[in-house]
């Protein structure tokens, strides 16, 4: 029986900053703030990505949140396999589709 590969993790962490006002901020959305632990949403979802049924995460983030991004990951020890940044907001698709790519999946099935 062939081995089977890793789950390849993608990790959208995009966001405005507009919807938990005033606790989330442009500068700081709620995905980079700890709002149910200590750890931020990003953080926790980092964590529930490691073991060795998964490869490295795959992180989409806004670009004015990568340095934050890379800080927060690497304070629990995480280690994304690609940062993907987008200049704006856009929506999930193309965040999914770039992740793809990525991972070099080729195929990229929507219903």
């Amino acid at each position: 029986m062939p081995e089977a590969k890793p789950i390849i993790p993608v990790i959208l962490s995009g966001g405005s900053g507009t919807r938990l006002w005033p606790l989330s901020r442009p500068e700081q959305p709620k995905q980079l703030l700890p709002l149910t632990a200590e750890e931020t949403m990003l953080q926790l979802t980092a964590q529930r990505t490691t073991g060795e049924r998964f490869a490295r995460p795959i992180v989409v983030a806004n670009a004015l949140h990568a340095d934050q991004v890379e800080e927060q990951l690497a304070a629990v020890e995480a280690r994304a396999q690609a940062l993907i940044l987008e200049p704006m907001g856009r929506n999930t698709a193309p965040a999914i589709a770039l992740a793809a790519i990525a991972a070099g999946v080729g195929a990229i099935l929507f219903s």
